[in-house]
């Protein structure tokens, strides 16, 4: 054979090969003698949440977003798997546990019953938790420096003060603020705190109404009545998961919601004064990336979002005889008709 004629014939095969299946391509390079090019690693991620419901769903969402703008993508080097604890803190820690033995690359856990269930479940597989209020609280970190342990994360603390601002401006001659809430979510009592305190500063009450369930929820609202001008909603899970009761209640005692989240406007919220659940997502899933891609989690410090947007509903704005003043208008990221 001569040079040319084997150069021709190099071609070809080359060519050939590179048409053939990568299992086909390590066949025929085994019987050519010639080497395959290596196959891209697959990485594993777990994803956990508590429950299902729209700023969740959203969360999770920005996650895949994250990891996919970092390289990493479902169906070519990425497999997802994705469980729900169904507003259940056993099911959360059955799920841990399985996760856990599982042994993925990292577990992104999403809420802080999650997170506390993924923390307990193992020491040693990453554990990037998010849409956590208070990670101190919760144990889950001794603070945002890096903890030197499997665990990081994403926080969605809000401040508080400027909930109160949106309320103020809303119902005019605002006394007391209703907040009901889990107190079995440490997340949510750390708000409720909070909301004392500011709320006191201002001379305003807050009118507490425990849910222990989501199906608890609409008791809670209504019990509400009569005793609070406005109904202020955290990310609760129990509550945002059970918000179409909220509303219901919100109608009845014509009773105004002021959520913590864009997702809820749309389900009966007059106004949300919040974080973006899909950049907290996001935010996540490049955390969870770095991770992938060889950094240790226990090196890397925890993030917050330090950016409010404000959502309001004409719609139910106006079914509540609420009045959207032009500056508030101006002022939102999005007005939902």
């Amino acid at each position: 054979m001569t040079a040319k004629t084997a150069a021709v014939f190099s071609f070809f095969a080359a060519a050939v090969l590179a048409a053939c299946s990568p299992a086909e391509q390590q066949t025929a390079a085994a019987e050519s003698g010639a080497s395959a090019p290596a196959a891209a690693e697959v990485k594993k991620v777990a994803i956990t949440a508590i429950a299902d419901h729209p700023a969740l769903d959203t969360i999770r969402a920005g996650v895949i977003d994250g990891l996919k703008a970092e390289g990493f993508e479902e169906g070519k080097n990425l497999v997802i798997d994705f469980q729900s604890a169904q507003g259940s803190t056993a099911n959360a820690a059955q799920i841990a546990k399985k996760f856990a033995g599982d042994k993925p690359d990292a577990i992104v856990a999403i809420t802080t019953p999650s997170a506390q269930a993924a923390a307990a479940a193992t020491k040693t597989v990453p554990v990037v938790y998010t849409a956590v209020t208070d990670p101190v609280g919760a144990k889950l970190v001794a603070g945002l420096a890096p903890s030197g342990t499997n665990i990081v994360g994403v926080s969605d603390e809000l401040p508080v003060g400027p909930q109160i601002d949106l309320m103020k401006k809303l119902v005019p001659g605002l006394k007391t603020i209703g907040y009901v809430y889990s107190p079995g979510e440490i997340n949510s009592v750390t708000v409720l705190n909070r909301l004392k305190e500011k709320a006191a500063a201002q001379g305003l009450q807050v009118a507490e109404a425990p849910a222990a369930r989501s199906a608890d929820v609409l008791t809670a609202a209504r019990s509400l009545n009569g005793k609070a001008d406005v109904i202020f909603t955290s990310l609760d899970n129990n509550v945002v998961s059970a918000y179409e009761s909220m509303y219901k209640a919100s109608v009845e005692s014509k009773i105004p919601l002021v959520a913590s989240d864009a997702d809820s406007v749309t389900r009966g919220a007059v106004a949300a004064m919040g974080m973006d659940s899909f950049a907290t997502g996001q935010k996540s899933g490049k955390i969870t990336a770095a991770i992938l891609k060889g950094g240790k989690p226990g090196d890397m410090p925890s993030e917050k979002l330090d950016r409010l947007d404000l959502y309001l509903s004409s719609k139910h704005a106006a079914a509540l005889g609420i009045t959207l003043t032009q500056d508030l208008r101006d002022q939102a990221k999005e007005i939902k008709e």
